[in-house]
């Protein structure tokens, strides 16, 4: 079977048929897999503390799909307890939300109402784990044949047990949204270019823009790679283009229409699935479906000048539609929010700040993909399957531009670094069989699977940076007794059962109070809300004669204050005469009047009374 590795990719296809099936077929193979990490999973997580995921994307998940149970519309993206009155219009996604409510439907037939929420977020996310298995599995086949399929499941188990976004709680979107890049990139593989290979890959690249923007830039770069294979190929692809180009254009207007309301058709929002991000795919799908009809017999360079006209027709909607959304949708946010916020958000760390912060873990992010590319790029100079490799690498490398920026972008970078280094370790594999003695082969073949596995480079990079017995105890986490007890339900129990109010309390305690209180909250740590964050910074730094007025501007009805925040602990030391710093030396001003709370809670609640 290590042959196939050698052969052209029709021979290769040929072996893989007459491979036993225990060996070659993708799906069996995945599932068993699939199994033992979900069972991993549940071992490993079976004494989570909160049925909820520890970010704040996932309570505010449950929160939207809560209200979307309670009858709020399916157009109607509005959070009307999040921000200043009339609410936060959010930017997620129904996609997400109506699966996640149909599982707590179905388990309220057999549990409480608290308890179908929390079996179906545990089974949510290991639900997204098989199909996940599945598509890396078929990626991995396709490139590198039978035990590039193993190499690459091996390498997607160890990214699942390893990634927060596949445990149990982990409701955000991310997870849907890396299946649904596996799916793509397993599609897009084909080497036979089969159009059935094409629509899947369009249709799963239509719902990754109606779920969210985070992978606009993969998209983008995906309708790109089919383009430059059309224009490079001819003929030879031109019916994988065609289907593709026409099942991106259904798809993306039917993801447009099911989820933008009427009202919204005209709003170009770079955040999420609008007119923008609409007319551009429509763009490119038009004008690739109409060269792949009329110009798929010409030779190649007047393909490639059609593409060329093409795509300035594609930049020309876009500075149309949405130039905005050419640059940084975050670049017009306050300075006071990037300082306080935005730039303590972990995910959002580019690698200049991860370099001064955590250097140790450099590696994690960023070497395995730099690898798989460098391993492209080889592939690419010495003519070995140059069109595949070239589209793999610029698939990882818009991922990894990505995390230079934001951190966020290696989860995806690191996945896609996949099937190529399968395909290498597969390779290595079979020139260590051939001789078990030669010492560079086994070497190499070690080293390579090492470097091909992300926590291995944090392990490293803890060991150098902080020596070997620290390095050990690096990423221990804090016990529950050791850290704020700012956002629980029971820190948050003396408020819960009040009246609706108005919240002036920290952004990161904000989806915690939608989640367990009735109350609307100013602050919550989303670019959608500017306002409520901003009023409640101000109100925080402000001397408590200015918050007095912030706070009734604002109509805050109670005031949140958990001294240990992060947050509130920056503010405090930036305005040692502001509210935030008095409250938390103990100095009340007379408007505030404490309420009772538990000892075991750490944040201070009082009611707000204007004295005038």
């Amino acid at each position: 079977m290590a042959q196939t590795l050698a052969l052209p990719t029709e021979a290769a296809g040929m072996a893989e048929k007459k491979a036993p099936l225990r060996w070659s077929h993708p799906a069996l193979v995945a599932f068993v897999y699939a199994v033992v990490v979900i069972v991993a999973q549940l071992i490993i997580h079976r004494n989570l503390a909160d049925y909820v995921g520890p970010d704040n994307d996932d309570a505010m998940r449950l929160v939207e799909v809560r209200d979307f149970l309670a009858g709020q519309g399916w157009f109607d993206m509005m959070q009307y307890r999040l921000g200043l009155e009339g609410g936060t219009l959010m930017h997620w996604s129904r996609f997400i939300d109506l699966p996640i409510a149909s599982l707590i439907l179905f388990f309220r037939m057999f549990f409480s109402p608290e308890g179908a929420e929390a079996a179906a977020l545990t089974v949510w996310p290991l639900m997204l784990i098989l199909p996940l298995m599945v598509f890396m599995g078929l990626a991995g086949r396709r490139i590198a044949g039978p035990q590039g399929m193993h190499f690459s499941l091996i390498l997607t188990a160890f990214f699942v047990l390893l990634s927060p976004r596949f445990v149990p709680g982990s409701i955000d979107h991310d997870n849907v949204q890396l299946g649904l890049v596996a799916l793509a990139v397993a599609m897009l593989v084909d080497e036979t270019y089969r159009p059935r290979s094409f629509a899947i890959a369009a249709v799963a690249l239509a719902i990754q823009l109606g779920i969210g923007a985070e992978t606009t830039p993969f998209v983008a770069v995906a309708c790109m790679s089919v383009a430059c294979l059309w224009a490079w190929k001819g003929e030879v692809f031109a019916p994988a283009a065609k289907v593709f180009a026409l099942t991106l254009t259904v798809a993306v207007s039917a993801a447009f229409f099911s989820l933008v309301p009427p009202r919204f058709y005209s709003m170009v929002t770079c955040d999420n699935l609008s007119l923008g991000f609409y007319g551009i795919t429509s763009a490119g799908c038009v004008g690739l479906l109409l060269s792949s009809v009329f110009a798929s017999r010409l030779s190649r360079p007047w393909r490639i000048a059609i593409l060329a006209v093409n795509g300035a027709f594609v930049f020309a909607t876009t500075a149309a539609l949405a130039p905005q959304c050419l640059r940084n949708p975050l670049a017009d946010l306050d300075p006071l929010l990037v300082d306080l916020w935005l730039s303590r958000v972990t995910e959002a760390q580019s690698i200049f700040s991860v370099a001064h912060r955590q250097p140790d873990t450099l590696g994690a992010f960023y070497a395995t993909g730099l690898l798989a590319m460098l391993i492209c790029a080889v592939r690419i100079l010495r003519g070995n399957r140059a069109s595949l490799h070239a589209m793999l690498m610029v698939l990882i490398a818009i991922n990894w531009m990505i995390t230079l920026v934001q951190v966020r972008g290696a989860e995806f970078a690191n996945l896609l670094a996949i099937p190529p280094l399968a395909l290498a370790i597969a390779e290595l594999r079979k020139d260590y069989m051939a001789d078990t003695r030669n010492l560079r082969s086994v070497l190499l073949y070690a080293v390579t699977i090492l470097a091909s596995v992300p926590p291995v480079w944090a392990v490293g990079g803890a060991l150098a940076s902080k020596g070997i017995v620290n390095g050990f105890t690096v990423a221990t986490p804090a016990k529950a007794e050791e850290t704020a007890n700012c956002a629980s339900r029971e820190a948050l129990a003396p408020i819960a059962m009040l009246e609706p109010a108005v919240v002036a309390a920290a952004s990161n305690m904000g989806a915690p109070i939608l989640r367990f209180t009735p109350h609307r909250t100013l602050s919550g740590p989303y670019h959608r809300d500017p306002d409520g964050m901003l009023a409640e910074l101000h109100i925080g730094l402000a001397d408590p004669r200015r918050a007095e007025a912030l706070l009734r501007e604002a109509k805050v009805t109670i005031v949140a204050f958990c001294k240990d925040d992060p947050q509130v602990e920056i503010m405090s030391e930036r305005a040692p005469k502001g509210l935030y710093a008095q409250l938390g030396a103990g100095r009340v001003p007379v408007y505030l009047e404490p309420i009772a709370a538990s000892t075991a809670s750490d944040v201070q609640f009082f009611r707000f009374k204007p004295q005038n």
